[in-house]
């Protein structure tokens, strides 16, 4: 199974990103990503224009993909979103790319684009690598994050079946 396909497994069970907004996963590597969606009804709001979470949505899912995925479990300490352009195609397309990472922080940036390269959003993520909860001390040299890599084993063996 090639990265790609690990992360479309990994991430199938975020139910929103994947299955109720429709966001495929195009591109998954460390620290980066890229995702697309095809703009349907379900995604305009009522002047019909793409709805403000959408963009949102393919921020925090491109993030969540770079920033995860083979990677400490990392959450959102803060993001800022530019909306410049309105969309004028019917596909939209999401660029997320690590910029910086420090021992607990991380800085990513990630573009919104669509299929007939309009800009639309431009945004900036700052991630915090969460600790690792182990149920015993560590030994000197030990990964710090072995137990979160023992429970994406556990996960991805349960997906397998």
């Amino acid at each position: 199974m090639n990265y790609l396909e690990r992360a479309r497994e990994f991430f199938r069970n975020d139910h929103y990103a994947t299955d109720a907004t429709g966001i495929v996963i195009e591109k998954a590597e460390e620290g980066y990503s890229e995702i697309s969606l095809e703009i349907d009804t379900r995604h305009r709001n009522g002047i019909g224009q793409v709805m403000g979470a959408v963009y949102s949505t393919m921020v925090d899912f491109s993030f969540a993909i770079a920033s995860n995925f083979d990677r400490p479990m990392t959450v959102t300490l803060q993001s800022s979103i530019s909306f410049m352009n309105a969309c004028r195609g019917d596909r939209l397309y999401a660029c997320c790319r690590r910029t910086d990472e420090g021992g607990r922080t991380c800085f990513y940036s990630v573009l919104v684009s669509d299929n007939v390269g309009t800009e639309i959003v431009r945004a900036t993520v700052t991630g915090y690598k969460l600790a690792p909860n182990f149920a015993h001390p560590m030994s000197e040299g030990e990964d710090p994050y072995r137990e979160q890599q023992l429970l994406f084993d556990r996960a991805m063996s349960a997906v397998k079946g």
